[in-house]
């Protein structure tokens, strides 16, 4: 197993949750000039579908990523974004032009069910983005010894104790003492 340098990891990692977030704001911008027939359904399906396959991909690969990089939270935490991906990528008919189909958007009402779903991927990705971005400044402080190891109450109490205490150590003439 290849495990790569948790900065290059979460380097990557942020690259591509930045890419994809930029990608489902095109794709709400697009779905939105639909629903205000700025656009025809066959050119805003054809725009959206060509799309697919690479956030497909890139989240595939950003799996693949996390797990040469020995990341298994991070792993099981994109995974079933991954399978759902899959499973809408494979669940469309066979005679449909793709995941977004001219014909089904309006006949059926897909519109704002494509539009839900895109706001909730944008939700995921967002929180998955400043996830990531917290472990790779984690990882940039060596603070993820400090989680690890005293848990989610350790750092609650430190931060508790920051807040409440001073910990410049400030004395009433505004002399600031460096020695602890």
């Amino acid at each position: 197993m290849l495990f790569l340098p948790e900065t290059a990891t979460f380097c990557i990692t942020l690259f591509v949750y930045g890419a994809i977030l930029l990608l489902l704001i095109y794709y709400i911008l697009t779905l939105a000039d639909l629903e205000c027939d700025y656009l025809n359904a066959q050119e805003c399906c054809r725009r959206l579908n060509f799309w697919v396959i690479p956030k497909f991909g890139s989240h595939a690969l950003l799996c693949i990523v996390l797990l040469w990089g020995g990341h298994w939270i991070m792993f099981l935490l994109n995974l079933p974004m991954v399978v759902w991906l899959y499973f809408e990528l494979h669940r469309q008919r066979r005679d449909s032009l793709g995941v977004y189909d001219p014909v089904d958007i309006h006949s059926h009402g897909l519109l704002r069910m494509h539009l839900r779903n895109c706001m909730i991927y944008l939700g995921y990705y967002f929180v998955m983005f400043w996830v990531a971005l917290f472990w790779l400044v984690a990882v940039y402080k060596n603070i993820y010894l400090l989680l690890l190891t005293h848990g989610l109450i350790s750092v609650y109490s430190l931060i508790s104790a920051l807040i409440k205490g001073d910990p410049i150590k400030r004395h009433e003439d505004d002399e600031i003492v460096t020695d602890f």
